[in-house]
């Protein structure tokens, strides 16, 4: 794994963790208490990948205030409830692609169920012509399974991806706490009014971080068994997967492409990690003025060394957590200093 650093401008304060937030990395939040001068940080780490990092420790934190460690922190983790929206193609031009939908879709999607918690909230839409809602953020886990069931087969239709996307993730923007959109999707769009720059732009700007399960290589096999030649052999895999990962990776999620979609335990119990998880930070700040500049970095440290941590990556090489280069920020009114304005990614971390 490789991480890189971010760092990001946070009303009164400037907080810089050593984990970027690149694709499927989640925005720390900061809260400041005047009243008691607690400092509370969350934030996820991860790989710049998306992954979470396993076997990260309490002390392998470290909190500075204005360059000052603040020995007084104390560090534990957050499991919260989180809001999905799953939208799931169904419906396109060819017949052979329909039966793979049919075969892939709901399977897929029935399996998302087994991780959803009794304080979580999911809502189901469908597209092909257009997005249709088939359950709200109320039904139970019951009435869902039996959902995916009793879905009648796809129909001969467009394939408007784009067009489902950018209203999903406008109804997603109202929606409060931790969430995101899960797409099952072979990545294609046929004739939706919405450009792919729309929904780039959306991505950015609604709140909701995209994580898409991307059938294309299911799809595409299914397809390939029952005829090699049609119209769909000629689709652009290519570009609708580049297209996907940067939807996610701009919106803050990331992007799965199982062979088959017969176990997807591992795949959504990594989304869901990423979701629920934050390590919570809090400590007494010795700078009082509620009006005051203050620079939060968080990095993460070898305690036995004091120095940087060494995480390794899937092939077991190491790569080292850099600090970051930080920037001021200018106080904001109110008793609580929440996201204002991004900055610049300052450098990556490098492999030993």
């Amino acid at each position: 794994m490789r991480t890189s650093g971010v760092l990001k401008s946070l009303g009164a304060f400037t907080i810089a963790a050593s984990c970027a937030w690149a694709q499927g990395n989640q925005k720390p939040e900061i809260q400041f208490d005047p009243s008691t001068g607690t400092v509370t940080v969350k934030l996820a780490v991860q790989d710049s990948d998306g992954h979470s990092i396993p076997d990260i420790r309490r002390d392998n934190f470290a909190l500075y205030e204005n360059g000052v460690r603040q020995r007084n922190a104390i560090v534990e983790i957050e499991h919260a409830p989180v809001t999905l929206a799953m939208v799931m193609e169904w419906g396109g031009r060819y017949q052979a692609f329909n039966d793979a939908l049919y075969d892939n879709v709901p399977r897929a999607a029935r399996q998302l169920l087994a991780e959803i918690g009794p304080k979580d909230k999911i809502g189901i839409w469908t597209y092909g012509d257009r997005v249709q809602p088939i359950a709200d953020f109320s039904k139970g886990h019951e009435a869902l399974d039996a959902l995916f069931l009793n879905l009648e087969k796809p129909q001969f239709s467009e394939t408007n991806l784009f067009d489902a996307l950018v209203s999903t993730l406008r109804q997603m923007k109202t929606v409060s706490g931790r969430k995101a959109l899960v797409l099952i999707s072979s990545g294609i769009d046929t004739f939706s009014r919405a450009s792919y720059a729309d929904v780039v732009a959306a991505a950015r700007e609604c709140g909701t971080p995209v994580y898409v399960v991307s059938l294309a290589p299911s799809l595409r096999e299914a397809v390939a068994q029952s005829t090699e030649v049609g119209p769909y052999s000629r689709l652009d895999w290519g570009r609708a997967e580049r297209e996907l990962q940067e939807i996610a990776k701009t919106s803050g999620g990331r992007v799965y492409s199982p062979n088959s979609t017969f176990d997807m335990s591992g795949i959504y119990d990594d989304m869901m990690e990423n979701l629920r998880v934050r390590y919570v930070i809090t400590y007494n700040s010795h700078q009082r003025d509620v009006t005051a500049v203050r620079t939060v970095r968080v990095e993460l440290i070898d305690p036995a060394t004091g120095g940087p941590l060494q995480i390794l990556n899937a092939k077991g090489k190491p790569v080292q957590a850099n600090s970051l280069i930080q920037e001021s920020s200018i106080p904001t009114a109110g008793p609580v200093a929440r996201a204002a304005t991004a900055a610049a990614v300052k450098k990556s971390t490098k492999a030993y």
